[in-house]
């Protein structure tokens, strides 16, 4: 297994959706493609986010105001209030780049497999894209190729 590199078990035929798109479109596509998140790719073909079945989920969450006191007449927040203004934001989200996580983990297709297991584990991510060296998505590796990767075959 530690000889396999990521651009070995990628997947190249990537599903992808823009920022510009309708929150709808990544729906459908997730439930007709079966996975659960896809890459989101700006004009030039290079990753800027990641939106995942656990984005919509978070849609349909309750977004409850930030803990606060009221001392004298002000206002005092036990919590960020920022936090509270990012839940409003993604709650009403109609675009991916609305609602695409901008916190990307990505590898090159270079990294070894033992790499971006380790990445999916501590990051608690379900899917590392691969790029190249401009950022541009050269394919994706879910936890499935990994499996598929180790104990397939």
């Amino acid at each position: 297994m530690a000889d396999k590199l990521a651009r070995d078990v990628m997947t190249t035929q990537v599903i992808s959706v823009h920022p510009d798109d309708d929150v709808e479109k990544v729906a459908k596509l997730l439930l007709e493609h079966h996975i659960s998140g896809l890459p989101v790719l700006d004009d030039d073909g290079k990753l800027v986010g990641v939106v995942t079945e656990g984005d919509l989920v978070i849609r349909e969450k309750k977004v409850r105001a930030p803990l606060h006191v009221v001392i004298l007449d002000s206002l005092i927040y036990l919590e960020k209030p920022q936090r509270f203004m990012e839940e409003i934001k993604r709650a009403v989200a109609q675009k991916v780049g609305e609602l695409m996580s901008t916190k990307l983990y990505t590898v090159g297709p270079e990294a070894s497999v033992e790499q971006v297991a380790t990445k999916m584990v501590e990051r608690r991510i379900n899917r590392v894209p691969v790029v190249d060296t401009e950022n541009k998505l050269l394919g994706i590796i879910s936890r499935q190729d990994i499996i598929k990767a180790t104990f397939g075959d």
